[in-house]
């Protein structure tokens, strides 16, 4: 089987980890992307590990990123994300990943492919996934991206540079709208469940909202015990795929993608111990969220799961909104969402229209990015 080395680099963006290339270094045809993506990242891989490649056998560290020309006159880059399946044969472009999304600026800063001067700098991205602009704002020394910080994050050891990350007009990223379904709460009838009460919302990214009370539940469950809980994972599944045929994403439940609609699991805050060993008080989020992610419990929450998540927490009346503390009053407030690794800050810009429906002008929230390698990745591709 013959190896086939491209040139590559491997990224840490925020709470994920992704293999970046240039698009002018791959084949036209994405069906060839497939093909190479698996290989790269080492997947199918049935022990879930992907020991042959460069994932890490969890949906946060299976991922890759292309990066090119831009294709809308907003922007300075062309960005399409890969979210790769570990244990499938399965590549999803259906929506795009807020974390791996702070990798790009600085990937192109440092590619060359944005001038930038010393001093803060402004890369306008197009999500080509969503057709969303998003602006990435970081320091530049030297002629690159700075690396180190004092900025930390959630799931991350240690500090780096403070990179911000501006999500423009978010609402309708992959369904029809900020709410799918005209409605901020759905009654769905999921088979084998039963009646569940949802909130399906689409800002930044498509995410099922179900109150985790209602599965017996707190909100503060590890990522471990869920995942190991057959039953409320197979309800969880069944759940969002009823989300995605509600929220038009899917014909019928069997057809819902890998990748999106997320669904969250929202509850108030409360005290729980995050995965680092500290314990997190009730007072130091508004708002308790596990989310699923490729059918596992996230060890953090998406960064695009958790812009929709601030989104809907001012949207009154959904099932978020009814579960967060504090923030009813103060709508330039950052929402702080409480995960498995502690508290994220996301702000959301939201507004009513006057006639009973909601807008989001922006979501925002920051990240640090650092390259960890670059060369030539190799990939087993058949052939002789």
């Amino acid at each position: 089987m013959a190896q086939v080395g491209i040139p590559a680099v491997y990224m840490r963006g925020g709470s994920s980890k992704g293999v970046i290339f240039h698009r002018r270094d791959l084949p036209a045809s994405r069906e060839a992307w497939d093909r190479l993506f698996l290989a790269v990242l080492g997947s199918p891989d049935p022990f879930g590990r992907q020991l042959d490649g460069m994932g890490g056998g969890l949906s946060s560290l299976s991922k890759a990123a292309v990066i090119g020309p831009p294709t809308h006159p907003d922007a300075d880059v062309d960005y399409t994300f890969a979210q790769v399946a570990v244990d499938q044969p399965v590549v999803d472009y259906g929506a795009n990943c807020g974390n791996l999304s702070s990798a790009v600026g600085p990937f192109a800063v440092d590619e060359g492919l944005v001038a930038a001067s010393d001093g803060d700098t402004l890369v306008r991205i197009h999500n080509t996934n969503t057709r969303k602009i998003i602006h990435a704002r970081f320091a530049v020394r030297g002629g690159r991206a700075v690396v180190d910080g004092d900025f930390v994050i959630p799931g991350v050891a240690g500090g780096g540079a403070r990179i911000r990350l501006d999500f423009v007009d978010p609402a309708g990223s992959v369904a029809c709208g900020l709410l799918p379904t005209g409605r901020v709460c759905e009654t769905l009838m999921v088979e084998g469940v039963g009646a569940v009460t949802a909130s399906l919302v689409d800002a930044s990214n498509p995410v099922v909202f179900v109150a985790a009370a209602d599965l017996g539940l707190d909100g503060t469950e590890a990522p471990e015990a869920i995942d190991a809980d057959k039953r409320l994972t197979g309800i969880l599944e069944a759940i969002r795929r009823a989300g995605a045929v509600a929220m038009g994403l899917a014909d019928h439940p069997e057809a819902a993608g890998l990748a999106n609609p997320k669904i969250a699991l929202v509850a108030p805050p409360r005290p729980f111990r995050a995965l680092d060993g500290a314990t997190v008080p009730a007072d130091a989020a508004d708002i308790a969220v596990r989310m699923m992610s490729m059918g596992k419990a996230h060890r953090a929450v998406t960064l695009t799961g958790a812009m929709c998540v601030a989104a809907a927490c001012r949207i009154a009346g959904s099932v978020p909104h009814g579960h967060a503390a504090g923030i009813h009053g103060s709508p330039a407030a950052d929402v702080r969402v409480g995960n498995p690794s502690g508290c994220l800050p996301v702000a959301a810009a939201v507004t009513t229209d006057g006639a009973g429906g909601w807008r989001v002008t922006h979501t925002a929230a920051y990240r640090t990015a650092r390259r960890l390698m670059d060369g030539r990745v190799y990939a087993r591709l058949g052939g002789p």
